[in-house]
C-alpha cells in the first residue's frame, strides 16, 4: 500500500521540485506539462491538491506566470468537467491582479472561457463574486482585469444581475485612475454590444459621454470605438433624437487633443455607415472636410486613407461640389506621408466618379503626383492604376499618362530614371502587352544604354522581371533579337 502511495505521489513531488527549481526554463517546462501530471493524478487529486498548490504560486517570473495563466484556461477537462470548472477561478483571480499586463492578459482570457463552461448557478455562485472583488480592489491592476469579465458572463446571467453588472461596470468608467478608465472605455465598446438597444441609450450612452469628456485624452480616443458600437446597436432611425450622442460625435471631431482627432479620422468610415443619411450629410460632410485640412499631417493621413470608402456613402453632388475642393489640395500637401497615403487611395475614386468626371479631377491629379518627388508617392499611383484603367480604359489612360511617364523616364535626375524603371513591370502587368510593344518597349530598350552603371543594371533587371509578366514568348520575340543587335554596337556601353 505505502509503495502504491508512493507511486502516485511522485508526479506531484517531482512538479513541486520543477516549479521550485532555480532554473526559469524547468519552471517553465513544468508549466507546461501540467496536463499530464493532471491526467496522472486524475480529476479528484487534480481540484484537491495541484489546483490549491498552483493557486499559492503566484509568485514567479512573468514568462512562468503567462503559460500557468494560459494553461489553466484549457484545464476544465483536468478538473472532472464543467461541473467543477469553478475551482479553476481562484488561482486565475490571482493572476488576473499581477502588475504584468500579458499575465493579466491571459488570465482575463482563461477566465472568460471557464466562464462559457459554466451553469447558471456556478456563474451567479462563483463568478459574479468574482467579478465584485477584482472591480472593488484596492489594487487598480485588478479593477483592469475586472473590466474584461463582464460581458461572457452578463449574457449568461438574469436580468436583475445583469443591472447589477451595469451599475458594477458604470463605477469603473468613473474610476479615478486614468488607466481604469481607458481600460473601461475599451471593454465598453464590446460590453454594449449584448445589450438591447434601450438599455444602450438609457445607460451605456451616459457612460460613453462620461469618457468622451474626459480630462485625459487617452481616455478619449478610445471613446471613438463606443461611439461606432452604439451607433451600430442603436437602430438609425432612433439616433437622431438622441441629441446626447451627435453632440458627443461633433466634440470627437473638433478635440483639442490630435490623437483623438487622428481616431476619430481613422474610423471615419465606420462611422459614417453606422448613422443615418441625416447625420452624414449635416455633421460628417463638414467633418470630413474639417479633418482633411487638419493642422497634424497624422490626422490628414489617416483621413485620407478613409476616402474612397467614405465618398461612395454620400451623394454625388455634394462629392463634387463640397469634399473634391478639399481632397485635391492633397496632391499638394506639404507632408509627405499625407500624399502617399493619398497616393494609395485616390484610384478608389475613379468608380465612383464615372468616366467623365475621372477625366477631368482625377488625371490632372495623377499627372501632377506621378511627378512628385518622394518616390512613395509615385509607386503608390503607379500600383493603383487598374481601377483607373477600367473606368476610363486604356486608351485614355495612355493618352493622358503616357507622355508624363515617358518625360520621367528621361529626367536629367537619374534617380527618377530608376524610380520608373523598377515601377515599370508594375505599370505593364495593369496595362497589358499589345499596349507595352506599342508604347513602351522602345523605352526600355533605350536604358540599356545609359550614362548611369544603376540605370543599366536596374534595366537588365527590368527586362528579366518584364519576360515574368509576359512569358518567355515574347521575350524571345520582343526583346531577345533587339539585345543581339545591341552586342554589335559601337559604343562599349551597349555592348
Amino acid at each position: 500500500m505505502d509503495a502504491q502511495q508512493n507511486d502516485e505521489l511522485y508526479p506531484i513531488a517531482v512538479l513541486i521540485d520543477e516549479l521550485k527549481h532555480d532554473d526559469v526554463l524547468l519552471r517553465l517546462n513544468a508549466i507546461r506539462r501540467l496536463s499530464t501530471i493532471a491526467l496522472a493524478l486524475g480529476p479528484e487529486r487534480t481540484r484537491d491538491e495541484l489546483i490549491p498548490f498552483l493557486d499559492e504560486s503566484v509568485e514567479d517570473e512573468d514568462e512562468v506566470l503567462t503559460a500557468l495563466s494560459d494553461e489553466l484556461g484549457g484545464f476544465v477537462e483536468y478538473v472532472g468537467g464543467p461541473e467543477y470548472a469553478h475551482v479553476l477561478l481562484s488561482p486565475l483571480e490571482n493572476l488576473a491582479a499581477i502588475e504584468e499586463l500579458l499575465v493579466r492578459d491571459k488570465a482575463v482570457e482563461s477566465l472568460n472561457k471557464i466562464c462559457e463552461q459554466l451553469s447558471t448557478e456556478q456563474i451567479d455562485q462563483y463568478f459574479i463574486p468574482l467579478i465584485g472583488r477584482l472591480s472593488k480592489a484596492d489594487w487598480f491592476t485588478a479593477k483592469i482585469s475586472s473590466t474584461g469579465v463582464y460581458k461572457v458572463a452578463y449574457t449568461k446571467t438574469d436580468p436583475q444581475t445583469q443591472e447589477s453588472l451595469r451599475q458594477g461596470f458604470a463605477q469603473l468608467v468613473h474610476d479615478d485612475t486614468p488607466m481604469v478608465r481607458r481600460q473601461a472605455a475599451i471593454n465598453l465598446a464590446k460590453f454594449l454590444r449584448v445589450m438591447p438597444p434601450n438599455v444602450v441609450i438609457d445607460e451605456m450612452i451616459p457612460l460613453f459621454q462620461h469618457l468622451a469628456s474626459d480630462d485625459q485624452d487617452s481616455v478619449r480616443l478610445l471613446t471613438v470605438e463606443i461611439l461606432v458600437a452604439i451607433a451600430e446597436t442603436v437602430p438609425k432611425e432612433q439616433q437622431s433624437s438622441h441629441g446626447v450622442l451627435l453632440t458627443a460625435l461633433r466634440s470627437l471631431f473638433e478635440d483639442k487633443s490630435w490623437r483623438v482627432r487622428y481616431m476619430v479620422a481613422e474610423k471615419f468610415e465606420k462611422i459614417a455607415k453606422a448613422v443615418d443619411d441625416e447625420v452624414v450629410s449635416r455633421d460628417l460632410v463638414p467633418a470630413f472636410i474639417k479633418l482633411l485640412k487638419d493642422t497634424e499631417a497624422e490626422v490628414r493621413t489617416a483621413i485620407a486613407g478613409q476616402i474612397p470608402g467614405f465618398c461612395a456613402l454620400i451623394e454625388r453632388d455634394v462629392l463634387l461640389q463640397e469634399v473634391m475642393p478639399a481632397v485635391e489640395e492633397l496632391v499638394s500637401d506639404s507632408s509627405q506621408q499625407v500624399r502617399a497615403s493619398f497616393g494609395t487611395q485616390i484610384s478608389g475614386l475613379a468608380p465612383i466618379l464615372g468616366k467623365q468626371e475621372t477625366t477631368e479631377h482625377l488625371l490632372p491629379m495623377f499627372l501632377q503626383m506621378l511627378k512628385d518627388e518622394f518616390p512613395d508617392v509615385r509607386l503608390n499611383i503607379i500600383s493603383k492604376l487598374e481601377l483607373v484603367n477600367d473606368v476610363i480604359g486604356i486608351e485614355l489612360l495612355s493618352q493622358s499618362l503616357l507622355p508624363a511617364i515617358v518625360q520621367l523616364a528621361e529626367d536629367k535626375q537619374w534617380r527618377v530614371r530608376l524610380a520608373i524603371i523598377q515601377h515599370l513591370p508594375l505599370l505593364a502587368s495593369q496595362l497589358g502587352v499589345k499596349f507595352f510593344d506599342e508604347k513602351l518597349s522602345s523605352l526600355c530598350m533605350s536604358w540599356l544604354g545609359d550614362t548611369v552603371f544603376s540605370i543599366r543594371e536596374a534595366s537588365t533587371q527590368n527586362l528579366k522581371k518584364l519576360t515574368d509578366v509576359f512569358g518567355v514568348q515574347w521575350a524571345n520575340e520582343a526583346i531577345v533579337p533587339k539585345v543581339v543587335a545591341m552586342g554589335g554596337h559601337p559604343n562599349y556601353l551597349y555592348r
